[in-house]
């Protein structure tokens, strides 16, 4: 019969511990992601579609994000986020457009950039109307090329 000392022990012990418990935390990670469809903190509600007026800009600080409505009802978010270098970008009732400060880019209503040095548009993020409330889906910007109508969503 082999004896095992104790120093022996315990190290093995500590051993079988801390990898019981990496595999745990590896395993809970993974699961975490696959099982994520949209957490509630992706989402943020606005308010009902019918307490946006039609041409106007509404600015969700909170959200980091404007929302436009069309005159066909269609509805746009569109990021804070300046596409050049990620500064937080304003708008300017007087223009009528959304203004960069850091570097004076400037983007019309749609999120089209007006003048440089942005390259591409506004990224939007995705939206969902349910029972007339609108939802934005803040930690998942979008990537565009143009403004397209296809980028509305209808309640």
């Amino acid at each position: 019969m082999k004896v095992i000392r104790r120093r022996s022990f315990l190290k093995r012990l500590i051993l079988f511990l801390f990898g019981a418990q990496s595999a745990y935390l590896l395993f809970d990670f993974f699961k975490g992601n696959k099982e994520k469809d949209l957490d509630t903190e992706d989402i943020f509600e606005a308010r009902h579609l019918k307490d946006f007026e039609p041409g106007r800009i509404y600015p969700f600080s909170s959200g980091k994000f404007y929302l436009y409505k069309f005159d066909d009802g269609g509805v746009i978010a569109v990021s804070y986020r300046c596409t050049h270098l990620g500064c937080t970008i304003r708008f300017d009732e007087g223009s009528g457009s959304f203004v960069c400060p850091c570097h004076a880019s400037a983007f019309n209503i749609k999120g089209e950039v007006l003048s440089p040095p942005a390259t591409r548009p506004l990224d939007t993020l995705p939206v969902q109307i349910k029972n007339g409330i609108v939802k934005v889906d803040v930690n998942h910007p979008q990537k565009r090329r143009r403004f397209e109508r296809s980028q509305l969503v209808y309640g």
